[in-house]
């Protein structure tokens, strides 16, 4: 019993905060793509969550609201590549900077959620800026209740 407590506590003291930073202005995202009216995919938006509901939000004008309950899966993954061609631009000036350049690698990290709002089903994708990544896929977790996936170690069959 005193374990599950202390479960329970450290995962409210992870969520909370979460859940209150969002709501308060939101997470800056870029929508990659989806079922969203009028959004283009690399539009900046904010994501905003509480207890009942997902919000999108582009401009202060609100573009969608998903009720928690509704959401059906949340799904996570990164997308790794090499900087080349920042590295080329570099090596016109410096070419020893250039090839250092060419050795590092970049990360994306992206989000996914599908919903199914009383037969209203949709999906979209975004990505986060790193520093907020797992501050989103916790607040997502804890006011949907859904595990997130990782999207990486998924199997497709063809």
């Amino acid at each position: 019993m005193r374990k599950l407590q202390k479960v329970v506590a450290i995962f409210l003291s992870l969520v909370v905060p979460a859940v209150l930073m969002a709501s308060e202005d939101g997470y800056g995202i870029k929508y990659d793509g989806g079922s969203l009216p009028d959004l283009k995919a690399g539009t900046g938006v904010k994501l905003h969550f509480d207890t009942t509901a997902i919000t999108i939000v582009k401009n202060k004008k609100e573009i969608s609201t998903i009720p928690d309950a509704a959401v059906t899966e949340i799904s996570y993954g990164q997308d790794v590549h090499r900087r080349v061609g920042t590295a080329i631009g570099l090596a016109v000036v410096s070419l020893g900077v250039g090839a250092l350049m060419a050795l590092s690698k970049s990360k994306k990290h992206f989000i996914g959620l599908t919903w199914d709002d009383n037969g209203k089903k949709g999906g979209f994708a975004f990505q986060a800026d790193k520093k907020d990544y797992r501050g989103i896929l916790a607040g997502l977790e804890g006011v949907t209740g859904k595990k997130a996936v990782d999207s990486d170690t998924m199997k497709v069959k063809n």
